[in-house]
């Protein structure tokens, strides 16, 4: 099975990253395909909303996103994870989603499909933030529901923490690593 992991926080080492490695633990050394992406460290140039992509579905700009386009394609199962900034995915994980317009266009413009293979294609989300209100982490996952749907993703995951800020915090919370641990075994079912 090929996993794709993007881990949206700019803080490496960070609660996000955390969560992540711990739902990855069960999919590692077992025979899959891991690939991690730390979007803060690549160079994605945000949607120019150039309709660049509308007759096609491919993206014209060049950049780390050409790389991660086929890394979606080729993917039974994709975990997005990132932070919550003012109640949305970070800016790196954003920029990511949005320039998966070009998918967009290709399923719902051309009606074309990412094929689903013989494993299906299944997602999680991991969703970790300083406030408390579960307002923040909701608008972040419609953002993403959004983003699994357009990829061809049709069922995901979501593990959200809220009140979790300080660097290490996640460690500290009372099921946040053993959920993520869990669903990382549930995605290789």
């Amino acid at each position: 099975m090929k996993i794709i992991a993007f881990n949206g926080s700019p803080r490496l080492g960070g609660n996000t990253e955390v969560l992540m490695n711990e739902a990855l633990k069960p999919l590692q050394g077992t025979g899959h395909d891991v690939k991690v992406y730390h979007l803060n460290t690549l160079n994605i140039k945000p949607c120019q909303d150039c309709s660049g992509c509308v007759k096609t579905g491919v993206c014209i700009h060049k950049d780390a996103m050409t790389e991660i386009f086929a890394a979606i394609r080729g993917a039974d199962r994709i975990i997005l994870a990132s932070p919550i900034f003012f109640y949305s995915l970070s800016a790196q994980a954003k920029a990511m989603v949005d320039r998966c317009q070009s998918f967009w266009c290709e399923k719902y413009l051309l009606k074309k499909t990412i094929p689903s293979g013989p494993h299906g294609r299944k997602g999680l989300l991991l969703l970790v933030g300083g406030m408390k209100k579960e307002d923040g982490l909701r608008c972040a996952e419609i953002t993403a529901k959004g983003f699994f749907r357009t990829v061809s993703v049709p069922e995901h995951e979501t593990l959200a923490y809220g009140g979790v800020d300080g660097k290490g915090d996640v460690v500290k919370h009372s099921t946040a690593l053993k959920d993520a641990y869990e669903a990382g075994k549930r995605l290789a079912e």
